[in-house]
């Protein structure tokens, strides 16, 4: 259960860096001209921005099940011994 807090502070940073990440690269790619290399290197970051953030729900659901299995193993392990 102590390892739940820094895993939670964890994802919150990430979630928070990649949402204020996505704002200055949409920032950024409305000053620039349509179809430029800055336009579309801009374009590239968001889309991998999108795809990070997309995967936060699974790292947290993942970090969840870790935690449920330690704890699971940890009372098993002691009952038995």
């Amino acid at each position: 259960m102590s390892n739940l807090v820094p895993i939670a502070i964890i994802l919150v940073v990430a979630s928070i860096a990649i949402g204020l990440g996505a704002t200055v690269l949409t920032d950024i790619q409305t000053d620039q001209t349509t179809d430029s290399y800055a336009y579309n290197a801009s374009g590239f970051g968001l889309e991998g921005i999108n795809t990070l953030g997309s995967y936060v729900p699974t790292i947290a659901l993942v970090a969840a099940v870790a935690i449920v299995l330690g704890i699971l193993i940890f009372y098993l392990a002691r009952r038995f011994t």
